[in-house]
């Protein structure tokens, strides 16, 4: 049975995590995940993604009622990878990812917010890292992209849920809204996006991707040479003639 929806529309990839009551993450749910990642690489009908949670979470991390049997030489290991890719599958992504956090998002369902491009909230979202209450660990590195030193720890430590009004406040998430006003933001801005050049947006996030552990003058390298192939590109053009005649351009993504 899916643990994912997925809705294509008008250039506009809807992920929904659907796994009651809280999304947690099994194995066949981290494939699955990772699978419908993977597969936008080689869609040209999709030019941004929209990732949320079914019912009142987001996603509530790793599923501890239905943990594999790792007692096999390797079990643990292949788990492990398997648990990895799920993150890189959306951060290496060639196209941008936005995710609507419609409630709680964490341990591993934090980990899923830190590897997207944009994050937006509903009021009613909080944000942690728990694995402590539950004689675990996980979570801190993914949450160290996007959180301050401190507050990283304090949510290791002390299983401490930061609601996303805070985070809002501390500059972190781009929105804060009312639960029943989330997805329509989400969904406009990722149409702001998918009327964008899909090569000036994928080249864009290939930039950020790559440059995030870059020196200053490697990462502007990097950086301008991505600009000069954008500036070859039918759609450069394209964006310029439509400027010109004061029309609505029309981006082939090459």
């Amino acid at each position: 049975m899916s643990q994912v929806r997925l809705d294509v529309s008008d250039y506009v990839a809807l992920v929904t995590m659907d796994n009651p009551p809280v999304n947690s993450q099994n194995m066949d749910f981290v494939e699955e995940l990772t699978a419908v990642f993977d597969s936008f690489n080689d869609r040209d009908d999709v030019r941004v993604v929209v990732l949320t949670g079914a019912g009142k979470c987001f996603s509530a991390g790793a599923d501890l009622k239905n943990r594999p049997d790792l007692s096999q030489p390797g079990a643990r290991w292949a788990r492990n990878r398997k648990v990895r890719e799920i993150s890189y599958a959306i951060a290496d992504n060639a196209k941008p990812t936005i995710a609507a956090v419609n409630g709680p998002a964490l341990g591993a369902g934090l980990g899923l917010v830190a590897s997207c491009d944009i994050i937006v909230a509903s009021e009613a979202a909080v944000f942690g890292l728990p694995e402590v209450d539950v004689g675990l660990m996980g979570g801190g590195k993914h949450a160290a992209r996007i959180l301050p030193h401190s507050l990283v720890r304090r949510m290791m430590l002390t299983g401490y849920r930061a609601p996303a009004a805070e985070l809002y406040r501390r500059g972190i998430i781009e929105a804060c809204l009312p639960h029943e006003e989330l997805m329509p933001f989400a969904m406009d801005m990722a149409r702001n996006i998918a009327s964008k050049s899909p090569l000036a947006t994928k080249l864009a996030k290939d930039s950020m991707r790559t440059i995030e552990n870059m020196t200053l003058r490697d990462g502007y390298i990097y950086e301008q040479g991505n600009t000069a192939l954008l500036s070859k590109s039918h759609d450069a053009a394209e964006a310029v003639a439509a400027f010109v005649e004061k029309r609505a351009p029309n981006f082939l993504g090459r």
